[in-house]
């Protein structure tokens, strides 16, 4: 029997006694499910995948038909994004929030996986089409030091493995702490990010001509993703899109 046959035969007991061990569990609410990272038919019909017509720039949906022609929500309008494109997979209410503060704050890494698969799907063509580099949104040492890791690179990582493109988890930096933005105004956000990311010194010159895809857990306002397509661009970036896990997204 050939090496790689054997290996096949012997994983397969090894697998089906693990799968009886540590059955898979759901993502949302640890209930049993049939295959690893998953969600269950209730946490499923939980979770608001964004479908339907979306703007363009920030993927939020929005009412109505596409014609055909790009499609800007009332934000986007009122404040142009300096990306070229963006899309989000989740609306970022019910379990998607659930998912994402998980993710966020308490160590389930084996999020990022799946909701790197649901990423790729809404970045679809627009935002994947040149090859992009892959960039997620950088961390203060301080913040890196109180959560261990950074869920925008985990995030990206499992994006540029999924999607089988480049990624560079330090093309940027962030050099300056800044205040959280939670219970922020947009003004504020805006304002309190200005000049806090920068490419890194031995890192920038990837994005050099490159079209750039930066990733992170959770669009609001944009004003994270803004700071970072200026440093982008600052280092030359030829196009930046940006791509997240959930959109916030107004009540009705």
């Amino acid at each position: 029997m050939a090496a790689w046959a054997l290996g096949n035969h012997l994983r397969a007991p090894v697998q089906t006694v693990l799968s009886l061990v540590y059955p898979p569990r759901c993502l949302g609410c640890g209930g049993l499910v049939e295959s690893d990272f998953g969600l269950c038919a209730g946490c499923w019909a939980e979770t608001p995948f964004v479908g339907g017509t979306v703007c363009d720039s920030c993927g939020a949906p929005v009412p109505g038909e596409t014609d055909g022609g790009r499609i800007e929500c009332d934000d986007c309008l009122r404040r142009p994004r300096p990306w070229s494109d963006g899309r989000a997979a989740l609306i970022y209410d019910g379990r998607a929030r659930h998912l994402v503060m998980a993710l966020k704050h308490g160590d389930r890494a084996d999020i990022a996986r799946p909701a790197a698969d649901w990423m790729v799907r809404a970045a679809g063509p627009a935002l994947l089409a040149g090859d992009p580099l892959v960039v997620p949104i950088p961390l203060h040492w301080r913040r890196m030091m109180k959560r261990r890791y950074n869920q925008a690179a985990l995030l990206a990582q499992a994006v540029a493995k999924a999607a089988a493109l480049d990624w560079c988890p330090d093309l940027l930096q962030r050099p300056r702490h800044t205040l959280s933005l939670d219970h922020r105004s947009a003004t504020e956000r805006f304002a309190t990010l200005e000049d806090a990311i920068r490419p890194h010194p031995r890192r920038g010159a990837r994005a050099q001509g490159r079209i750039v895809l930066i990733v992170d857990d959770v669009m609001t306002s944009g004003a994270t993703f803004a700071a970072a397509t200026q440093a982008v661009r600052a280092a030359g970036a030829a196009d930046v899109r940006v791509l997240a896990l959930a959109r916030v997204t107004k009540t009705p």
